[in-house]
């Protein structure tokens, strides 16, 4: 099989948010996705972003258009923002976003009336029905297809940084999960979800397509839902682990990290350097200690075992990276990342209000209710 990696301007970024719709008054997940998305379709045919549905109508995704800088891309996001909120709230519907909703049970969801949702959930049964998940996509686009598996092996050793940054999700279904990021384990449960393969090279990775297709296992690439994946028909490396981000700050801070990444790993490879990813087996472990430590994690940062905190790790990283983030144009988004280290992260914040209400999860909803509600000041289009 031949898989063609479209043209794309290097270092260029576009964004996926995940947002939850519930009702002002109750905290509760009310499935208007649908009489929202139709309401705009006219209105917004023209925009750089998209607003779309997603396997479950209490969901709407927004998505921005290609953007040369960071910037630009969190622009188009606030556009969308804008006038979702400006059609829920005569509805009474809320916006907010993270990993999971502290206490929806799945049971009394919709899904939406797709064939390829009704198929998924016809194929995965009880575990598809849980995916109430709610997480952020950050595509970098890639100029030559021969870097693209060697940064995706390259991105696995700061999975766990990512998905600890992240991390929003430490309650499930009414109850204290002891995770962090419950949606990261949760997600992995898909057939093809989870971490990716160790595939050094575009053609193992066109390969691996073809037999899956072959054995009938997906239909095309897109059905590959790996944390992080090639995306050839927008000529990106997509990140999928993040947890669904709270705020707008969290948001611009998470999207330059990555975006500066994939640049970082990229200047190595001009170089002539070799990208060398941990062994399989570390970052599989990585994965379980950020999803249930967060920040908090120790984590494995050499083949030889080496291991470091987390926080110390990722501060450190975040230092080495900063004249790659002042090149790219997107250093004030990026030393969010910093401040997120110093503040604590989505998860926390709901871990401490739930503590101080005596374990009242609606509070933790209405909190994050109030967080997206202030994000409404994303920096204004240039």
């Amino acid at each position: 099989m031949t898989l063609r990696f479209a043209q794309s301007a290097r270092s260029s970024v576009g964004v996926e948010w995940e947002i939850m719709l519930a009702d002002r008054a109750s905290g509760e997940l009310v499935g208007r996705g649908p009489e929202i998305i139709d309401a705009l379709a006219a209105s917004t045919a023209d925009e750089r972003f998209t607003v779309t549905g997603e396997l479950l109508t209490n969901t709407i995704e927004i998505t921005s258009g290609v953007g040369a800088t960071a910037a630009e891309a969190l622009a188009d996001i606030a556009d969308a923002v804008d006038v979702v909120r400006a059609q829920a709230e005569p509805l009474g519907v809320a916006l907010l976003s993270a990993g999971s909703h502290p206490f929806a049970q799945w049971y009394d969801q919709s899904v939406t009336d797709k064939t390829r949702y009704h198929s998924l959930i016809e194929r995965t049964q009880w575990w598809g029905r849980n995916m109430m998940i709610w997480g952020v996509h950050v595509h970098v686009g890639v100029e030559d297809v021969a870097k693209v598996m060697p940064i995706v092996g390259a991105l696995t050793t700061f999975l766990p940084h990512i998905q600890a940054l992240s991390a929003s999700s430490p309650f499930w279904a009414g109850e204290r999960t002891g995770y962090a990021s419950n949606r990261a384990l949760v997600f992995q449960q898909l057939p093809t979800a989870g971490l990716p393969w160790p595939l050094t090279t575009w053609e193992q990775f066109e390969g691996y397509v073809d037999d899956m297709t072959r054995a009938q296992i997906v239909a095309d690439e897109t059905e590959v839902r790996w944390d992080i994946r090639p995306a050839p028909r927008w000529g990106t490396v997509e990140i999928r682990v993040c947890d669904g981000l709270s705020t707008a700050a969290e948001l611009a801070a998470i999207t330059a990290l990555i975006q500066t990444l994939v640049e970082s790993f990229s200047r190595e490879l001009d170089a002539g350097r070799t990208l060398a990813p941990l062994p399989a087996w570390y970052v599989r472990e990585n994965k379980w200690r950020a999803a249930r430590y967060g920040l908090d994690a120790d984590v494995i940062v050499g083949a030889d075992g080496a291991q470091r905190p987390v926080r110390e790790h990722l501060a450190e990283t975040l230092e080495r990276l900063s004249p790659v983030a002042d090149d790219l144009g997107c250093a004030s988004e990026f030393a969010g990342a910093a401040g997120i280290l110093a503040t604590g992260t989505s998860g926390e914040r709901q871990s401490a209000i739930a503590d101080a209400s005596g374990g009242d999860l609606r509070a933790v909803v209405t909190h994050l209710i109030a967080e997206f509600e202030a994000g409404r000041a994303l920096p204004p289009r240039a």
